[in-house]
């Protein structure tokens, strides 16, 4: 094999070494590895607030997206010492611990892109509160649905929600659907935390029985379904970051939403929600995170408590 193409960068107050950036990963698009790596570089600002203190998962494409990937947990050998990680049980059987990466700066951001990390995965929770998630999430996944029938169900939720006394939030996977997250002060325990999505997730499944399915086999779903998928709480699993680039044609990213326009997705005629979510590219995402900022940062993340939304909750739903 010929040696890697090596070039050196600085990035803040690091030396990086970069290899191979014209390597092609998206065929039929174009870009490159060059060019996911620019684009983390370019959303720095906006990514890294949503990586920080979280273990990281990485889903590497080092032959471009039309070849088969690996996911990867454990810190890759020949890590830099000035990259954090965090140590947590495994539960393989082949190691003691895995070291995860912790993506806590743009050096590191960009160390894992070179590693043709194109989706970035992380936990629901942080170092030093490992055991208590600081969100709730919610995987909407339309089965052969509409994209009218996706946001509907979006809006339905967030209005049983609201009726509780919770805000939600809400962005594109960067594939077919939705993610919804209720941002949490972090003092619950995961049990409690699955308990409550659970509770959320049949509700919004008794009022919209026609709209969505709780069944987790895909082939059983009805067709023109939304899968309200709760079941992805729990210590260890993971979500694909906002702004995080997904393996697609014109290689979408995940993107935050106003409910409004959420709202206006139900006024569209599209049969299939793909072409909706695949607005927002590596193309267009760093000039619009320049002119509106980001949704989920700062004011637009509020930690809520779940003692005062279980009580309504009693109260409204018996």
């Amino acid at each position: 094999m010929p040696a890697a193409v090596r070039t050196l960068v600085k990035v803040g107050d690091r030396e990086l070494s970069l290899s191979n950036l014209d390597k092609v990963l998206w065929p039929e698009d174009g870009y490159t590895k060059g060019d996911l790596i620019r684009y983390y570089r370019d959303v720095a600002d906006w990514i890294v607030p949503h990586l920080r203190g979280r273990p990281l998962t990485m889903e590497r494409y080092p032959n471009g997206i039309g070849e088969q990937p690996f996911w990867e947990k454990n810190a890759p050998r020949g890590l830099p010492s000035w990259i954090e990680t965090v140590a947590v049980p495994s539960e393989d059987g082949r190691r003691k611990t895995i070291d995860f990466i912790v993506c806590n700066d743009e050096p590191t951001l960009v160390y894992v892109a070179n590693l043709a990390s194109i989706v970035l995965h992380v936990w629901t929770s942080r170092v030093g509160s490992l055991d208590r998630p600081d969100f709730v999430l919610f995987d909407l996944d339309p089965y052969e649905s509409s994209l009218a029938t996706l946001a509907r169900v979006a809006v339905r939720f967030r209005d049983i929600v609201a009726s509780i006394g919770l805000e939600p939030l809400v962005k594109t996977t960067g594939g077919k659907g939705f993610h919804l997250v209720i941002p949490l002060v972090p003092r619950y325990t995961y049990d409690v935390a699955k308990a409550f999505a659970e509770l959320i997730a049949r509700r919004v499944h008794e009022e919209l029985p026609h709209l969505t399915t709780l069944e987790r086999t895909i082939v059983k779903r009805p067709k023109g379904t939304v899968y309200l998928d709760w079941v992805q709480v729990g210590e260890g699993k993971t979500m694909a970051a906002p702004f995080s680039v997904r393996p697609r044609p014109r290689a979408p990213v995940s993107w935050p939403l106003g409910w409004d326009e959420v709202e206006a997705m139900t006024r569209k005629r599209a049969p299939d929600t793909r072409p909706e979510m695949a607005r927002w590219t590596i193309e267009n995402v760093p000039d619009l995170l320049r002119k509106n900022g980001d949704l989920w940062g700062g004011r637009g993340w509020k930690e809520q408590r779940l003692e005062p939304a279980l009580k309504k909750a009693k109260a409204l739903w018996g």
